[in-house]
């Protein structure tokens, strides 16, 4: 079973009670992770969330197999998470759907697989695409009317009467991150005291409460210091990192939007090699924010094919060793970002 962002959402439901491997993908990683939530939150019994990692998966195919016919410690039900980057987690998911296949999967726990810079046409997505007891989920990066409109959804399930104008600013201040932008919403409910049997309206004081009055407020301007190579900006903008107490695990998430971005717009661009141009006409056809097109001109021709597909790499390894050692998140964020800063700038001198 395939499906997209587009048509995902009507169809989860089914997929919940048939399927048995959801394989989440595409270059909108916040997208594909939304979605992963949003299966657990329909499974009838999500039970105990056991968390794996692709790396995890690469050097111990048969682990997926044993964790997902295996019994909580007191008996109770179970979903697994698996977050992979690419084609990690094929040999697992084989090994797993041999054992399906040969009548020994009864009592399997749903198993749910976010794939960072894999496709629907990846080995693993092959795999599952034809099987009833699958999904396959695609996800391309929402542009400022899509996630405006998933903003509004979202608000009127919490319970918000939220302006359409501050719906857009919620999705431009969260770098159209879906999850940023849903964690927005969350606070501005809470802080508005909405529900959905009390609904209430929100307006400019209370968002300005909560969050980031602009873009220009949050991660952006950080993002593009690093991914252009402007090194010499960099220590101003940890340092504003630090005093707005941004969140390492957001920060870096703009941060793999951002490379998402590049590696469509550079399988788009192919062989032409005009970037210039390219963004040009990216921006006219309003596939690319006319704010953005400077920026995007600058790191488009600084990350294409190896060096691209490294950082999007290190970037969900990065978010790996911040998950597990959040308190030297901010740390390790910052020797980070600084290192691909460096990289950058070594790449636009070279130019």
């Amino acid at each position: 079973m395939k499906a997209t962002q587009r048509d995902f959402r009507q169809g989860a439901q089914r997929a919940v009670r048939d399927c048995r491997i959801f394989f989440f993908c595409g270059p909108d990683e916040a997208g594909a992770a939304a979605a992963a939530t949003a299966i657990a939150a329909l499974l009838p019994d999500a039970g105990e969330r056991v968390e794996l990692s692709g790396g995890d998966l690469r050097s111990d195919p048969v682990r997926l197999g044993d964790e997902a016919r295996s019994a909580s410690l007191f008996g109770d039900a179970r979903h697994i998470y698996v977050r992979a980057t690419g084609d990690e987690a094929h040999d697992a998911v084989r090994t797993l759907l041999d054992t399906i296949d040969a009548g020994e999967g009864a009592g399997a726990c749903p198993v749910l697989v976010v794939a960072t810079s894999a496709t629907d046409k990846s080995r693993t997505a092959k795999l599952l695409e034809k099987r009833a007891d699958a999904l396959v989920a695609m996800f391309y990066p929402p542009d400022v009317k899509d996630l405006t409109d998933e903003v509004a959804r979202m608000a009127d399930i919490a319970g918000l009467k939220l302006p359409r104008d501050l719906a857009e600013r919620i999705a431009r201040a969260s770098g159209l991150d879906l999850r940023l932008a849903q964690s927005e919403v969350e606070k501005l409910a809470l802080y508005c005291d909405a529900s959905p049997q009390a609904p209430r309206n929100a307006d400019r004081e209370a968002l300005d409460a909560i969050g980031a009055s602009t873009e220009e407020d949050g991660f952006m301007p950080l993002v593009n210091t690093v991914m252009s190579g402007d090194a010499g900006k960099l220590p101003g903008e940890l340092r504003r990192m630090r005093e707005l107490s941004l969140n390492p695990v957001g920060v870096l998430l703009a941060f793999e939007r951002r490379a998402a971005q590049l590696a469509q717009l550079a399988a788009r661009l192919g062989h032409r090699g005009d970037v210039g141009r390219f963004i040009e006409a990216e921006r006219s056809a309003h596939r690319v924010f006319w704010r953005d097109a400077p920026d995007l001109k600058r790191q488009l021709g600084l990350w294409q094919g190896r060096r691209l597909d490294r950082l999007v790499r290190r970037l969900a390894e990065t978010h790996r060793a911040l998950l597990a050692n959040s308190q030297a998140a901010e740390t390790l964020l910052a020797q980070e970002l600084a290192e691909i800063a460096r990289n950058a700038m070594a790449q636009r001198n070279r130019g």
